[in-house]
């Protein structure tokens, strides 16, 4: 073996020869692995154990004996330069046909003219469906990337020179691993946090209940918001799986939400990008990802949350701070009336939420795009309609579980409530799971543990509430009420309880109309006292009143009666 030497001789353009030294200072791990190759070859003392240590360099670097030995050929000649990547001579030009560029860019010019959005990945499909089409061969989605970035960079630097800052350029999130997630069409990346809301809420009763939590669920490509929970849990990844519930399935409310729009959005992400809250890092999470298919990634770092607790702050000013029971964001400046004029309940404030983000927040102007709504970015950067998931599918992993025994007859007690099912009368004395939304424990999903796995066994329905929807906040408040009153806690007792909920909001003046009616009896008192008597009250003689008629008797008939 020759020694290696790193500067070698090169003609110049003029014919002469002149020293070429080349230094490579930075080396990649498939580099830094043929360097310890090289160096094992070197320490080889005879033929037989070089040999020997070439057949085992080969399997290291999982390639053949002769491309090994060409390496060090490659070594000899060129010195620790010949081991780093050469850039091609070709790099930057298509090898692919001038057609097919066209194609592409015509393709993606097209696609985002006005208010459409085209994505490098659909105008790869439509590209590989127009070859399809022609029976030839497509070209990889990497040649359509290739071919559309200089095109995407250059009108993003346009864009950028226009309107500095954020505006138009493509977003790119980072996660702990060290990845980055570059957000390229909707239902991609998805995004949740939680907020205690700065609002005071009551139970039917009016007693002070505290502050509810609010976890949103935010697509990042469109900023819409998803899917909400609010509650007065505190964050969990049960509460997180409801609120991944509520954003997948599509959304129908009743007339009693006042809804001019509707909330179209549903399906379900690739990543679940969150920060690092043990809501977030628990099994649950991973196991609900690994059965619906999409990856939770954590944030590289704090500033990465940007897109999903913006809307919070937006919240806090444009709607929670107009309701009754607004205490602000600072405790030490916190409104002294806001224990009073606290009069909304769970389900009101819930009623409010839902109505401001389906025909507001959702509704308006995206600032990125300038002629597109949220919701309308969200429906354009869809790569296709999302695949309606059951909630079959979705009640194993997205509820809230608790364990009972099954009673004789099939009955199940939670909550207080007694609960029947039907085929459970089979599986008394046996220990089952149930599943239920905190928003309606009027029924119950009830599993069994076969194995590893839970197999679903019936619906139980609570007994005399089967026309019902109670939430798990208004029961423990009813029982709490009945308690300590003395009274009996059973269904009946509940529902009837539950049902005089709105008595105390109805009844519960504002602070505005408190100050309407005292302003009132202020004017009243201003108003001068008359001295003259009132006049006392006369009893008309209307001329035009019908007479009162006379009685008429018969005679004739008097005496047969009475015998005269």
């Amino acid at each position: 073996m020759s020694n290696a030497h790193p500067s070698e001789t090169i003609p110049d353009e003029r014919g002469n020869l002149e020293e070429a030294n080349t230094i490579a200072s930075e080396f990649s791990d498939e580099a830094k692995l043929k360097i310890e190759v090289i160096q094992s070859l070197m320490e080889a003392g005879d033929r037989a154990t070089y040999a020997q240590k070439l057949k085992e360099a080969a399997q290291k670097l999982g390639k053949s004996v002769r491309t090994v030995r060409r390496l060090v050929d490659k070594w000899e000649e060129q010195g620790l330069s010949g081991l780093v990547e050469t850039e091609r001579s070709d790099k930057g030009k298509h090898r692919v046909d001038t057609d097919w560029q066209d194609l592409i860019l015509t393709t993606y010019r097209e696609g985002n003219k006005g208010g459409k959005r085209m994505t490098p990945k659909q105008v790869f499909l439509r590209v590989q469906a127009k070859a399809h089409e022609l029976g030839v061969k497509s070209p990889s989605h990497m040649t359509v990337y290739r071919i559309l970035n200089p095109v995407i960079e250059k009108q993003e630097k346009a864009k950028s020179i226009r309107s500095p800052g954020w505006r138009g350029s493509r977003l790119s999130v980072k996660t702990r691993d060290g990845a980055d997630l570059a957000v390229e069409y909707s239902n991609q990346v998805w995004q949740c946090d939680h907020t205690l809301a700065d609002l005071l809420l009551v139970d039917q009763h009016g007693e002070i209940l505290g502050r509810p939590w609010l976890t949103t669920v935010i697509d990042s490509y469109s900023r819409c918001i998803l899917g909400i929970n609010l509650g007065f849990d505190a964050p969990s990844s049960q509460v997180v799986a409801l609120a991944l519930r509520h954003a997948i399935l599509p959304k129908q409310y009743g007339a009693e939400y006042g809804l001019h729009c509707e909330w179209g959005t549903y399906g379900k992400p690739e990543h679940f990008y969150t920060d690092g809250g043990k809501d977030f890092r628990s099994e649950h999470l991973q196991q609900i990802g690994a059965q619906l298919g999409f990856v939770c990634h954590l944030r590289d770092r704090p500033s990465e949350g940007g897109i999903v607790e913006r809307p919070f702050g937006t919240l806090n000013t444009e709607l929670f701070s107009t309701l009754p029971g607004y205490t602000g964001s600072n405790v030490q400046k916190r409104p002294e009336d806001a224990e009073k004029e606290a009069c909304l309940t769970l389900r009101q404030l819930e009623q409010h939420l839902v109505r401001y983000l389906v025909d507001n927040y959702n509704q308006r102007l995206d600032a990125r795009m300038g002629d597109q709504t949220r919701f309308q970015r969200w429906e354009a950067g869809l790569l296709a309609m999302p695949p309606l998931i059951s909630e079959r599918d979705l009640d194993i992993c997205l509820m809230k579980q608790s364990r009972r025994i099954i009673q004789r007859g099939g009955y199940l007690q939670f909550g207080n409530f007694m609960y029947r099912g039907e085929y459970l009368a089979g599986y008394a004395g046996e220990s089952v799971v149930l599943r239920y939304d905190p928003k309606d424990i009027t029924r119950l999903l009830v599993y069994r543990n076969e194995g590893s796995k839970e197999v679903f066994l019936a619906r139980a329905v609570a007994q005399n509430l089967e026309a019902e929807e109670l939430s798990l906040d208004e029961v423990k408040a009813s029982r709490r009420k009945l308690l300590e009153a003395g009274k009996a806690v059973t269904n009946r007792s509940i529902l009837e309880e539950v049902r005089d909920r709105d008595t105390f909001v109805t009844q519960k003046k504002t602070k505005k109309e408190r100050q309407k009616a005292e302003q009132g009896e202020i004017r009243k008192a201003k108003q001068p006292v008359s001295m003259e008597p009132e006049p006392e009250e006369v009893v008309s003689n209307n001329s035009e009143a019908e007479p009162e008629m006379p009685e008429v008797l018969d005679y004739e008939q008097m005496r047969e009666d009475y015998g005269w």
